[in-house]
């Protein structure tokens, strides 16, 4: 992928800082890979843990400057504003109770947010977030990584361009298995951190994943869900959070939707999968075989849409890298949503335009997470009861 049209200065490589994501952390290590990947990014200052003998330790690891290497954020973002090269973006990659602090402070800060998902824990902290961040000025970006894989850009363009018809369901799962047992119990980071209500949020499930397939749902079918009836269960004893959600969504328009997401469910890793319906047609996208579409106009023999192949439209074309037949996945996916906030980001140097087609969730998407999220807490409270997003 590349930006075209802007002058050295406008295309130096974007100097980068991290909160969070230090030794132990999965989620920090894709976000840095993602960065580099297209090379629009320059990581070069972190606060990388809570911990400050920790942050000093992973920003060693990482190669960072120690005067780079900040014990918290709040002294990282004083430090780098006054910095001649200080950072222009950061990202956050904290667990989800430190995102809004931190992103807070960083806009303040006149500097660029990159922000892991859930945008906060509460949807009043996510509204007001979103107005900080709408009176700043600045690029925001929430990293809800697979609206950036080419075949879902293909089936959203699909969808809006009616080779569907009016839109009737949606349907949209995300299983996993790796809570079925008490893993929190045994200290196992990410376990332990997501099953807490004080860093994760109310939600448990429906926060770490169950937004990215509410997420994913929206981004395609592009459809405004009214109301919810939801069921949050936790299955494994002891569990202070949800494991298993399943909820029916009622849209604007009409259309029905049912969204399931489980880190209980044994023999699935990460089975994202989404299908759209409409009066025309169907479409058909899983996470685990990405590079494929299946679309299939009604009375007529399914269609294989591949990556880069025959049939490709120019919203997959401009995310895809490399040649048809060669695997492309979620590093890649992930290393779109950055490349995409460049784009914005190298736009607000110069003052420029960004270009139409640049596209990635931002902190409105965000804002539409914890409506999700907080309304299904509230229907599942209520047996089910149907509930309008906030």
């Amino acid at each position: 992928m590349t930006i075209e049209g802007r002058d050295d200065t406008a295309q130096a490589r974007i100097r980068l800082g991290m909160v969070g994501g230090g030794e132990g952390a999965f989620i920090g290590a894709v976000h840095r890979i993602a960065a580099r990947l297209d090379d629009h990014y320059q990581f070069v200052a972190g606060a990388l843990s809570s911990t400050p003998e920790k942050a000093m330790r992973s920003g060693a690891a990482l190669g960072l400057d120690p005067k780079r290497t900040y014990g918290d954020f709040e002294e990282m973002a004083r430090r780098e504003r006054r910095l001649k090269d200080g950072i222009e973006a950061v990202a956050i990659v904290t667990p989800n109770h430190m995102h809004a602090p931190a992103a807070a402070a960083f806009l303040k800060a006149g500097i660029h947010v990159i922000c892991d998902k859930p945008l906060t824990t509460t949807l009043k902290e996510a509204k007001k977030l979103a107005a900080l961040a709408e009176k700043s000025g600045l690029v925001f970006c929430v990293t809800h990584n697979y609206t950036g894989y080419p075949l879902v850009r293909q089936a959203r363009e699909m969808v809006r361009a009616g080779e569907l018809g009016e839109i009737r369901v949606v349907q949209v799962e995300y299983p996993q298995d790796w809570l079925t047992e008490n893993l929190e119990a045994t200290g196992q980071k990410q376990a332990e951190w997501r099953t807490d209500p004080a860093r994760s949020g109310g939600g448990g499930c429906i926060g770490d994943i169950g937004t990215h397939a509410y997420n994913l749902a929206d981004f395609v079918a592009g459809q405004q869900v009214a109301e919810l009836s939801a069921e949050l269960t936790t299955f494994v004893k002891g569990r202070r959070l949800d494991d298993n959600v399943q909820v029916m969504l009622r849209y604007a328009n009409g259309a029905r939707g049912l969204l399931w997401a489980s880190q209980v469910a044994p023999g699935n890793e990460n089975g994202l999968q989404l299908r759209v319906y409409g009066d025309r047609g169907g479409l058909h996208w899983r996470q685990d075989n990405p590079n494929y579409l299946y679309f299939t106009p009604f009375g007529k023999p399914t269609q294989i849409l591949t990556r880069g192949g025959a049939g490709a439209i120019a919203a997959a074309n401009r995310v895809t890298r490399i040649p048809s037949g060669h695997p492309e996945g979620y590093l890649e996916a992930f290393a779109t949503i950055y490349t995409e906030a460049a784009a914005a980001i190298r736009a607000a140097r110069t003052g420029a335009k960004v270009d139409p087609a640049v596209n990635f969730p931002t902190v409105d998407d965000g804002v539409k997470g914890l409506a999700f999220i907080e309304a299904a807490l509230q229907s599942s409270r209520r047996n089910g009861a149907w509930t309008k997003l906030g």
